[in-house]
Order: structure tokens, then C-alpha cells, then sequence
């Protein structure tokens, strides 16, 4: 079994917290992203894992086996770094083959691994050049055989496709994704990019100022975020928000957003007493555009982005820009008045502290 348990983790930095008494599940064979913005303690949180910063409390283990004091080359972990941290003067094939030299391997140990796993990442052809001749995403592919080689029971992945340039990102997407289907060993990958996180992994951990702010799926992330935070993280391009008054009725929860009202058909609506102020919550696809005064509010085009596939304007309204994803036809130029029509079935509801307070459907 190679699932991954951390109970009551906590990490300091001399008086500094930043992270305080976190619980995790990984499931064994299970592709776990761990997403959130720079400085929420993701990469800290993976590094306690390797065994490359001790923790300052709690324990972590892998399986049946307590790994929090461990010494790292004693995790069965390997660890696929931002940096490739290849060895300039050594071949791919001594690069991939180096831990088994560290460890003693025979030379003909070496060689079959490499040569295998060289092979499942379509590198034989480069085994006998240098770092300095490979491309950034063949150096990327080098440092993940270099973990491989090791049969480890756990991979972790530090943003290994930060550096790359946006088509080897999707590239390289691709590829991991393929070695999780052929291998079925637990990964866990540290990215700030919600597109890394949504299209790999089956499980995201939402992570904020070392703290969990929500775990699922990437649909039930994306459809029934937990919090504010979460709502507004998840999702490209974001997801909009509107301060509304809300109040309860035998029909549902009514919002009043300006002179407008909505009804949206909320679970939570029968604990609404009185009137309270929310923010209201919809994505940029749950708005249609329409004549200025037949929507629930009016605006000004400022900029429209043409994808292809689909088109993204951004409305000046009164509450804020408002963005809107509209279909590829629609002719829309800035600075044109416009109407937004907002899915009351799609929305959601935030309290004042942020959490989620009732979810339309």
C-alpha cells in the first residue's frame, strides 16, 4: 500500500506558523494536486513529505509506516523538482541511472532500467547526449526518468512544468497523465496553475495560509466550491462576484442585486431570517448577454477578447467588471451597452465570511 496519511501537520519557521495542524488522505494508486497560490504552503507541505524539512509536529505516513522521522532515501519517495537539476557533464542515460550507481547497482541493473524507462518516456534516441542538447521539455522528461528509475512508491512533483513554455506545458500534461494511467502509483504534484491541477488529478487539495480550504474532485470543486476563496480560485477566467441582500420564502431564496431580483431555488433558503447581505456568485458562461434593460443589470463593453472557440468580454457595470463568456458568433465591440443576464440555477451564495451559504438547485 502506498497511500499517503499526514495527521496534525504543523510546520514552523522559527516563530512563524505556516502551516498548523493540517490532516490528509492520499489514497494508494490516487493522482492528488495540492493548488493554491504562492506562499500558502504547498511546496512546504510536499517537501515535509521527501523528508527535505523536518516537521514540527504531527506525522506522516506512507502506508502502514511511520516515515515522519525518516531519513529520506528511506521514504521509497522520488521527487521530480522545479529545477531539472541534471548533471551537465553526464549523459541522459547516466543522469537517469545515477541512484542506481549511488546505491550500488551492478552495470547491467543500470542499464536495463534506464533503457526501460527511457523507452516508456520516448527518450532512446537522446541516451547518449548531454543536457546542454536537449530541449526544456526532453530535460523534463530526463528528470522524471531519474525519479522512475527508482521504482518508488510515491512520486511528488514540485511545479515541474512551470518552466516550460505553453505548448510543452500541454505536452507534458499529457504525458504525465499517461504515466499515471500505465503505472497506477500515488502522485502527488504541487501547482499554483488550476489548468495543471483540473486536467491531472482526481483529487485537488485547495490550499490557504497553510490551512485546507477544500478537498474534492475537480468537479466538485469547480461546481460546488465550499468557500469564497475556493469559488474565486477555481475556475479561468474567475468566476464573478456581486454584493446582493438576501431573503428567505416558501419559493426559494430571493436575491435583490440593485432594482433586481432573482430567485434562486437554494437548500439553505429556510434559514434565512429576515434580510442579509451576501455576495452573489456566477461564472462568466451562466451570463447571457441581452438588450440594455432586459437583463438583471446594465453595462459597458470595455474589452473583448475573440479565442476562436469562444469569446470573453469584460463589463463595466456598477458593481465592478463583470466577465462574460459568450459564443464565437456573437458580435460584440467595445464599448457597446449591453444587458447580463444571470442563471439563477447556477448560482451561488457567500456569507460574510466567505463561506458558502446556499447553493442554487
Amino acid at each position: 500500500m502506498s497511500s499517503v496519511n499526514l495527521q496534525n501537520i504543523s510546520k514552523s519557521f522559527g516563530a512563524v506558523q505556516v502551516i498548523g495542524g493540517l490532516n490528509l488522505s492520499v489514497d494508494d494508486g490516487s493522482f492528488c494536486a495540492l493548488l493554491g497560490p504562492s506562499g500558502c504552503g504547498k511546496s512546504t507541505l510536499l517537501r515535509m513529505i521527501a523528508g527535505l524539512e523536518e516537521v514540527s509536529g504531527g506525522t506522516v505516513h506512507i502506508g502502514s509506516r511511520d516515515i515522519t522521522f525518516e531519513e529520506p532515501a528511506k521514504r521509497k519517495v522520488a521527487m521530480v523538482f522545479q529545477n531539472y537539476a541534471l548533471y551537465p557533464h553526464l549523459t541522459v542515460r547516466q543522469n537517469v541511472a545515477f541512484s542506481l550507481s549511488l546505491a550500488g547497482a551492478s552495470k547491467a541493473e543500470q542499464a536495463e532500467k534506464s533503457d526501460r524507462v527511457g523507452k516508456m518516456l520516448q527518450l532512446e534516441a537522446l541516451m547518449d547526449r548531454r543536457p546542454a542538447q536537449l530541449s526544456g521539455g526532453q530535460r523534463q522528461r530526463v528528470a522524471i526518468g531519474r525519479a522512475l528509475v527508482r521504482d518508488p512508491e510515491v512520486f511528488l512533483f514540485d511545479e515541474p512544468l512551470s518552466n516550460l513554455d505553453a505548448l510543452l506545458r500541454v505536452q507534458m500534461r499529457l504525458e504525465l497523465a499517461k504515466l499515471h494511467n500505465d503505472l497506477k502509483t500515488t502522485m502527488i504534484y504541487v501547482t499554483h496553475d488550476q489548468v495543471e491541477a483540473m486536467t491531472l488529478a482526481d483529487k485537488i487539495v485547495v490550499l490557504d495560509k497553510g490551512a485546507i480550504s477544500q478537498v474534492g474532485s475537480p468537479w466538485e470543486l469547480y461546481n460546488t466550491p465550499s468557500n469564497r476563496f475556493v469559488a474565486g480560485f477555481i475556475g479561468s477566467p474567475a468566476m464573478n462576484f456581486l454584493p446582493a441582500q438576501a431573503s428567505g420564502g416558501a419559493g426559494g431564496l430571493t436575491l435583490t442585486i440593485g432594482t433586481s431580483t432573482l430567485t434562486l431555488p437554494a437548500r439553505a433558503a429556510g434559514d434565512v431570517v429576515g434580510t442579509q447581505s451576501i455576495d452573489f456568485g456566477i461564472r462568466p458562461e451562466d451570463i447571457t448577454l441581452t438588450s440594455p434593460g432586459a437583463g438583471h443589470i446594465d453595462g459597458r463593453s470595455t474589452v473583448v477578447e475573440y479565442l476562436g472557440n469562444t469569446t470573453y468580454a469584460y463589463i463595466d457595470t456598477a458593481y465592478g467588471t463583470i466577465t462574460v463568456e459568450t459564443g464565437s458568433a456573437q458580435n460584440l465591440a467595445p464599448g457597446q451597452n449591453v444587458g447580463l443576464e444571470f442563471d439563477p440555477a447556477k448560482g451561488h451564495v457567500f456569507d460574510a465570511s466567505g463561506k458558502a451559504w446556499a447553493k442554487a438547485g
